[in-house]
This record gives structure tokens, C-alpha cells and sequence, in this order.
């Protein structure tokens, strides 16, 4: 699936990834491949976004916000919206 993480100054993310979970308005919840289509509000929190195999060279082109643990990276939000279809997923991210 592909996501991309737009915040009001620029795109920080974009990128295909196995999953991503995200801090939703009512808890935490997760998204793989081929997922239902869905709007979410988000609050604030971590977004935890797990990287295809085959897409590990993102990474340098990161900013410094973005945590990296292996093949898993961590992005905190104050709130959005998250819109999932068509395998692909894109936060709106404050």
C-alpha cells in the first residue's frame, strides 16, 4: 500500500509500506494491505508506519522529526484526518 503524510508546510512522507498504525479518535488501529476503505479523525499521537522491504532507502531522505527502529518508523502528530482507499492512505497531519 502506498501513504503519504501531508502537513500544512509540506509532504514529510510518501512512500510504498506494509502498514501503518495510526492514533484514531476512538484508540488505536492498524491498516494492511488492501484494507476497507475509511475516513478517520486522528489525535494526538504516534504514527507507526512499517516500511516494505523493498523500500528502505526512504529513510535518508527523512527529516530528523522521523524515529527509526529497524524497518519501522515513528512520526508524532498532533491531530488529522486519515483517508484510506484504493490502497492508499493519506494523513492530513496538524
Amino acid at each position: 500500500m502506498y501513504l503519504e503524510i501531508v502537513t500544512p508546510e509540506a509532504v514529510v512522507f510518501q512512500s510504498e509500506i506494509e502498514a501503518v498504525k495510526v492514533p484514531g479518535i476512538d484508540g488505536e488501529f492498524q491498516m494492511l494491505n488492501n484494507h476497507a476503505p475509511i475516513v478517520s479523525t486522528l489525535t494526538e499521537g504516534t504514527v507507526k508506519i512499517n516500511l516494505a522491504a523493498s523500500n528502505t532507502e526512504v529513510t535518508s531522505k527523512l527529516s530528523s522529526e522521523f524515529k527509526q527502529e529497524g524497518k519501522e518508523l515513528f512520526y508524532h502528530i498532533k491531530g488529522g484526518v486519515l483517508e484510506m482507499k484504493d490502497n492508499k492512505a493519506i494523513i492530513l497531519a496538524d
